[in-house]
Order: C-alpha cells, then sequence, then structure tokens
C-alpha cells in the first residue's frame, strides 16, 4: 500500500493512503508543533476530509489500539501448532504499580512462567525487551505462555 506525503507549508505534513475497495482516503497530518489529527474522506465525497485532533496520549493509544492486534495474530499463527503456548496483549493501565518500573521488577517470567516478548508503545514494537525495559501507562505487553500463567500475568499487572 502506497502512502502519500503531502508537505503543507507552516502546518506539517500529512500522510494518508487510499482504502481497498473505496473511494476514501485515511491517514494523519503530523503538525510541526507536535500534535496530530486523525483524517479521513467522507464516503462519496473524496473532497471532503474529515480532521480529529488528538492528544498525544490519544495519538500513542490509537497507535496501540492499531498495531498490537496485527503483532499478536503473527505470534498466534506462528504458535498454533504448538500445544499450551498462548499468545496475549497485556495492557499496563494508569495508575498500575508498574508504571514506571522495569520489566524486571515486575519478576514477570518467575512468578507466571510468562515471557514478554514485545512491548507496543505510541505505535513502535519493542522487540526482547530486557529487564532494565520500564514500562508506561499505555504500554501494551505482547506475552506468550500458558493460559494460566497469562491469566497470572494480568493480575499481576493490575493488581500487583
Amino acid at each position: 500500500m502506497n502512502v502519500e506525503v503531502t508537505p503543507l507549508p507552516g502546518i506539517g505534513v500529512r500522510k494518508d493512503f487510499p482504502l481497498e475497495g473505496a473511494r476514501r482516503r485515511i491517514g494523519v497530518v503530523d503538525h510541526r508543533d507536535g500534535t496530530m489529527d486523525l483524517i479521513f474522506t467522507k464516503e462519496g465525497d473524496p473532497d471532503t476530509t474529515v480532521q480529529i485532533p488528538l492528544s498525544g496520549n490519544e495519538a500513542r493509544v490509537l497507535a496501540n489500539l492499531l498495531g498490537a492486534p496485527q503483532l499478536v495474530a503473527q505470534l498466534r499463527e506462528e504458535h498454533r501448532d504448538i500445544e499450551g503456548v498462548n499468545t496475549r496483549t497485556l495492557p499496563v493501565h494508569q495508575g498500575s504499580r508498574y508504571d514506571g518500573r522495569t520489566l524486571g521488577e515486575t519478576e514477570m517470567r518467575t512468578r507466571t512462567r510468562v515471557s514478554i516478548v514485545a512491548v507496543m508503545r505510541a505505535g513502535q514494537v519493542h522487540a526482547s525487551p530486557g529487564p532494565e525495559f520500564g514500562f508506561t501507562a499505555g504500554d501494551l505487553l505482547i506475552a506468550v505462555g500458558t493460559s494460566a500463567g497469562l491469566d497470572a500475568a494480568a493480575e499481576l499487572l493490575a493488581n500487583g
């Protein structure tokens, strides 16, 4: 899929692409001041663009929502023939006791037998995080383990 990048003098950069099977486009405007708008054209009116301003946190959450499912689906596909191995996303919520703490401090592997294979943050994948990797509220942890282990990991992140 080709993403069109259009400089917007004095504003920033528009990045968008056509939706398959439709006469619509979707994308973002990266403003020079660091803000971002989600943009899309109206159905049947490709010349009218709707802009939705996003805060930095909203943009990060949206990026995680869009990126994490594809990563998890890929991992599930790769593990589908391995009985007992499951993949799940685990969120680090605002106010979690692990917000601002490291993977090592969770003792995740020791306490649950679950491995954190990646962290999605602001649409970026941080693969194979080490024990020094610091968590931030809004992170989505990509975890691999047994169903029981994944349940225990979710409980650990939620309630310590």
